[in-house]
């Protein structure tokens, strides 16, 4: 969140920042007409308090001089002030506590460096990787949605039936495949000096906020217990979008030394998303699920360190794509398209030439974002108290919070299906996954199970 203090002596950039990003529903006058309430009812209570301070101290000399009639005018005065003391104060934590809602309302600020646009046509092309020396690719690649079905590595129909739409199963080689996936994503990050954590599934809604889940995109969260539109308390619990949620709130509320830092930790984990109102070819098969598993990348940095670690941690992200040769691209996201909490971002998208999108390559296929490598500043800091000490002698001060995944796992799966498609509609399996996979050099698929297999007992 911003700093009051920010919003009062900067509206402007606040405003603009509102404009650029595209937020809605946010009144900035209101806000500072709050603040505004709230400052002079502090100023109103510190002036009271010092006179009751001033007429308190009277009362004993007055009694001790027999002034019996003047102490008990003071006694009196004193208990008025109380009482409209009592009764600002009361105001004052009302006016607080509307301002600290509203603050978690207003986005971040982004970095001079962002490019201003509205939408997804508006981000930049940095550049892109592995397009020189592309393997040679069937004449027509056949989508991962219909190729999974054939070899029966994704079952969506069964995944439908067992937890509705948006689910599924993936089996045999492809889950296999999957779990390669997992574990060299992990040792490839493991090299880079991550710590490896297994963070809890459900998060509490202090959590949510911390990392500005909440308020804001509460409808792409599932909520565990509750209706959807029910009012949450702090200990409501979420299953967790991101391992970000988790990992970012390891260390809320509390004050990190100079010597921690930087920290570098990795997680992997199932993420549970709604994806509300989408659908369409885009989003077909394996690509936007309810349930995937992904590894995320969280560190915590002293403020003049965190756009070089930016810098790092694209890198050390995108490692992973270049060490399975796959092409990819980066984007560097525009103020429209980069998200409510991030001072800047960019986006790792991969090729995966199955089918054809509009905004796909010239050559083809599409792009599927596998990370957003995003800089939060002190944004999330401040939301969850996270703070380190320069010195041990010296104030607390809040950290900057960077995070990226590493990769999200079912559309690099999604892209090796592609990518490394053969002619006979097998796929070659990338050399950096056979060993997590006992050697197997070819994923060939296997026979399906039960009386649809063969086309049995269907309707005529």
């Amino acid at each position: 969140m911003l700093s009051r203090q920010f919003v009062r002596e900067h509206p402007e950039t606040v405003r603009d920042a509102i404009e650029r990003k595209g937020v809605t529903g946010v009144d900035l006058d209101e806000i500072l007409d709050i603040d505004e309430e709230w400052r002079e009812l502090k100023a109103e209570g510190d002036g009271l308090r010092q006179e009751r301070n001033e007429v308190s101290s009277k009362i004993g000399e007055l009694k001790q001089d027999g002034k019996d009639e003047e102490a008990q005018e003071a006694i009196d005065r004193s208990q008025e002030l109380k009482d409209e003391l009592q009764d600002i104060e009361e105001r004052a934590d009302e006016l607080e506590s509307q301002l600290e809602e509203a603050l978690l309302e207003l986005p971040n600020i982004p970095h001079e460096s962002v490019p201003t646009g509205e939408g997804e046509a508006d981000n930049v092309e940095r550049y892109r990787e592995g397009f020189d020396d592309l393997r040679d690719l069937p004449d027509e690649v056949v989508p991962h949605y219909d190729l999974g079905e054939d070899l029966d590595l994704l079952d969506f129909e069964r995944g439908a039936k067992v937890s509705g739409g948006g689910y599924q199963f993936v089996k045999g080689e492809g889950a296999r495949l999957e779990h390669a996936l997992i574990q060299f994503m992990l040792d490839v990050h493991r090299e880079q000096e991550y710590v490896d954590v297994l963070p809890p599934i459900p998060v509490n809604s202090d959590s949510m906020e911390g990392t500005g889940q909440l308020p804001k995109f509460d409808e792409d969260a599932y909520r565990v217990g509750a209706r959807q539109d029910d009012d949450y308390d702090s200990d409501d619990l979420w299953l967790l979008p991101t391992a970000e949620v988790p990992v970012t709130n390891m260390y809320r509320g509390e004050i990190l030394l100079d010597d921690d830092l930087p920290v570098k930790h990795q997680a992997f984990s199932p993420n549970f998303r709604r994806e509300a109102g989408e659908h369409g070819t885009e989003t077909r098969g394996y690509v936007r699920v309810h349930q995937f598993h992904k590894v995320e990348l969280v560190n915590f940095v002293r403020p003049e360190n965190s756009y070089d670690r930016l810098e790092s941690l694209l890198d050390e992200a995108a490692e992973v794509l270049d060490r399975l040769e796959l092409p990819y691209r980066v984007l560097d996201m525009c103020t429209g398209d980069m998200g409510f909490t991030q001072a800047k971002k960019y986006d790792i998208e991969v090729w995966a030439p199955g089918d054809d999108m509009e905004d796909g390559p010239d050559r083809g296929g599409r792009w599927l974002e596998v990370s957003s490598v995003s800089n939060f500043e002190d944004f999330q800091a401040r939301r969850a108290g996270l703070r380190y000490r320069p010195e041990r002698h010296e104030s607390a001060d809040y950290l900057h919070t960077l995070n990226g995944s590493g990769l999200a796992v079912p559309r690099v799966l999604v892209a090796i299906m592609e990518y490394y498609q053969n002619d006979d509609g097998t796929i070659t399996v990338p050399e950096p996954l056979r060993p997590y996979m006992g050697g197997q050099e070819v994923i060939e698929g296997s026979e399906k199970i039960g009386e649809s297999a063969v086309g049995a007992g269907e309707k005529e």
